[in-house]
């Protein structure tokens, strides 16, 4: 059986999907982009304000799940320009504990929704 995990704290689907779905003890989130929930706004100041945003999103559906950064097990980066890894790795960096961080693959793609420059999805267990 799923449940849909929905916050007004995170960006609202942008198409026919939803932000996170709980099955069983396991949550599939969604890639979040840095869309501001409250202004509805992309943050793309800086790749350290884009990724922190999206690091918020991702927190809020954790939250709305009853679950932390603790419970993921795994991400998936996509990156529009790999000369940015730099700088999303520490920000991303900042909500793990290195010694429990999840698995994770970076990749870098030709585009992303919005013409952003990361979407980050996570995998997380109770």
């Amino acid at each position: 059986m799923k449940k849909i995990i929905k916050t007004s704290n995170a960006p609202a689907p942008i198409g026919p999907y939803n932000q996170a779905i709980l099955s069983g003890n396991m949550l599939y989130i969604s890639g979040q982009i840095a869309i501001n929930p409250k202004t509805n706004e992309l943050v793309t100041r800086t790749i350290i304000d884009e990724t922190k945003q999206v690091m918020e999103n991702l927190n809020a559906i954790l939250k709305e799940a009853g679950m932390d950064f603790e419970n993921v097990i795994k991400t998936s980066i996509f990156i529009s320009d790999m000369n940015n890894f730099t700088q999303i790795n520490e920000v991303y960096g900042q909500y793990f504990d290195q010694e429990t961080a999840p698995a994770r693959e970076t990749v870098e793609v030709a585009n992303l929704p919005k013409f952003v420059n990361v979407e980050i999805s996570a995998i997380a267990v109770k």
